[in-house]
């Protein structure tokens, strides 16, 4: 497992695709199938070439047994197979790198993101000459309260951090040009985040709204701690913002205990320094909070410098169908590309 980069492909032999179709799967083994019967149509339908990239996450369910047999009746599905469990942007980062389309689509296997918006992509990024085109969640009924308040506060708090170029409920649900594609893969980013990436690179963009619908089958994999994990990777990962919060906090601190120090000395020189025990009480109190607030917010930076340098590859490619019925030799992905 110590290959530098993807293995070469010989397009002379192998056609390059119009458009790639991304799908990252893990644990799927219930709404594979019935997804593969929803967007197998959409795609033969659509008049040009095109390869599905599955990338299987390190599935220990049936799946990839199911993705195997789904191939042989459907020889545009093409299998990516990590050796272990490496995480769903690690997931996209495989696809988007080993795509070979033109265009380049990601979508989630529960299709809680409709296919059928693909042709509406595709055909808009081709009338208005589009790099990206995001597919925005218009409406999140199908979500609990807690999930739509807590989502709603990400993408209000990522907009702060990216701007305006960010649009609002737009996740991992896109179409990428092959220069958008070709920027992505350029970027030295460690732990990609690309529902920052994307509108960072300020590409030429458009819109498709559709309504997020119920997950066909099985259950969610991004539950409370993964969506928290999210947002923690998505803010220090893409700024330093929080450093500044540190320094604020600190500023802060100092001039509450600026402050008390005027009172305490106002109270000495009037004779009752005694009664003072709740202002000092709730002075260490809150400066023990700060410093324990800038040491955590250190420490996450700390880290990401410390995963930089050990420069270990995000995952490890087992298997890729497109070199062959042979299992492929271990790739090790070089630190720009994980």
């Amino acid at each position: 497992m110590h290959d530098a980069a993807a293995p070469a492909r010989d397009e002379a032999t192998q056609p390059v695709p119009v458009l790639s179709v991304v799908i990252p799967i893990y644990n799927e083994q219930e709404a594979l199938p019935l997804t593969v019967a929803r967007l197998r149509p959409i795609l033969d339908g659509m008049g040009v070439s095109y390869e599905v990239v599955g990338i299987d996450d390190g599935s220990t369910d049936a799946t990839p047994v199911i993705m195997q047999k789904i191939r042989q009746e459907w020889p545009e599905l093409r299998i990516v197979r990590f050796a272990r469990n490496s995480g769903h942007q690690a997931a996209l980062t495989a696809g988007i790198h080993r795509a070979l389309g033109d265009y380049v689509v990601s979508i989630d296997a529960d299709l809680q993101d409709p296919p059928e918006k693909i042709t509406e992509m595709y055909a808009l990024a081709r009338e208005k000459d589009l790099d990206i085109v995001y597919g925005v969640r218009g409406d999140r009924g199908t979500d609990t309260f807690f999930k739509r308040r807590t989502a709603g506060a990400y993408y209000w708090l990522m907009r702060k951090l990216v701007g305006k170029n960010m649009p609002n409920q737009a996740g991992d649900f896109r179409l990428l040009s092959r220069a958008a594609v070709d920027a992505l893969k350029s970027l030295p980013e460690h732990q990609p985040v690309y529902r920052l990436l994307v509108p960072w690179l300020g590409f030429s963009s458009g819109e498709v709204v559709y309504v997020r619908e119920e997950r066909v089958a099985g259950s969610t994999h991004y539950p409370l701690s993964k969506m928290v994990r999210l947002a923690l990777d998505s803010i220090t990962n893409f700024s330093a913002g929080p450093l500044r919060l540190a320094t604020y906090l600190g500023l802060m601190s100092f001039l509450i205990c600026f402050g008390l120090g005027i009172y305490t000395t106002v109270q000495y020189a009037l004779g009752a320094t005694v009664p003072g025990w709740a202002s000092l009480f709730i002075g260490m109190v809150f400066l023990g909070g700060v410093q324990l607030v800038c040491v955590g917010l250190l420490g996450e930076y700390i880290g990401r410098i410390y995963s930089a340098v050990q420069a270990r590859p995000a995952y490890f490619v087992g298997y890729d169908s497109a070199d062959g019925d042979v299992p492929a030799r271990g790739e090790r992905i070089p630190e720009h590309a994980a």
